[in-house]
């Protein structure tokens, strides 16, 4: 079993939260699954939300990588991005009804952002797809630019390799280095939380982010993920792997 991973990042990203709109768009805090399935999907040339067809239940981006599982390790200190206000003029003709056509946005983007990803290379022979983004990425062949979340922020995608994948089954707590569903175990904290060193210290990071696309609405599902340096109990529906000395869950 193998993965195929690289360093995701930029100067800036905005992954917009539907659900909050009045004064100003917010982010979520990382990048989540259906997010970088666009990112994967622009590399292949796949159609997006804007060609989607009142016939097709998915944009087609994500009807045909949605089975491809992938774990998201950050690489910001502690998982925390920082979070920085951008106001601007939008000054097409449409952006507002106000005299002179001029809106004032207010966007929340993530400040120098920065991941490792991992794709499960599973059934590659199988599938055709998923060989196609394997050499695309290697071979650096993009359709289109990757962006993270809006055309406005240029992401870098660099240090692409395919490494050895296997399977672990600890019987203790363990180290988990990617998000993870927070159903997945339960947190054990450690015994010495108050260590001389502080890089011992205890640190954990949640936030509700999109999983999956609803059939009916395309609307986001959300699940809690957490991202922490405390064991985690794994129940007894958990794969845990294990590359390059991190320890990952894939979804």
């Amino acid at each position: 079993m193998e993965t195929l991973t690289f360093k995701l990042s930029g100067e800036t990203g905005f992954f917009k939260q539907p659900d909050v709109n009045t004064y100003q768009y917010y982010t979520y805090g990382h990048i989540h699954k259906i997010a970088l399935l666009g990112i994967l999907g622009g590399i292949l040339g796949l159609d997006g939300y804007n060609q989607q067809q009142k016939s097709d239940i998915y944009p087609q981006f994500y009807d045909q990588l949605q089975h491809l599982k992938v774990a998201i390790q950050p690489l910001n200190e502690e998982g925390y991005i920082p979070k920085k206000v951008q106001v601007f003029n939008n000054s097409v003709g449409y952006a507002s009804k106000e005299e002179g056509g001029n809106l004032i946005v207010k966007e929340q983007w993530l400040e120098k952002p920065t991941w490792q990803i991992y794709l499960l290379l599973e059934n590659l022979e199988a599938d055709l797809l998923l060989q196609d983004l394997k050499n695309r990425l290697l071979e650096k062949r993009f359709v289109y630019l990757p962006y993270l979340g809006k055309n406005d922020h240029y992401a870098n995608i660099e240090e692409i390799t395919v490494d050895p994948l296997e399977i672990l089954s600890p019987d203790s707590p363990v180290r988990i280095h990617s998000l993870f569903p927070k159903l997945s175990g339960t947190l054990v904290p450690q015994d010495d939380l108050f260590s001389d060193d502080i890089d011992e210290l205890d640190f954990k990071y949640e936030e509700r982010l999109p999983l999956t696309i609803d059939s009916y609405s395309n609307q986001y599902q959300t699940i809690p993920f957490i991202y922490t340096n405390i064991p985690v109990k794994l129940s007894e529906t958990t794969t845990l792997h294990h590359a390059n000395k991190t320890n990952l869950i894939f979804f």
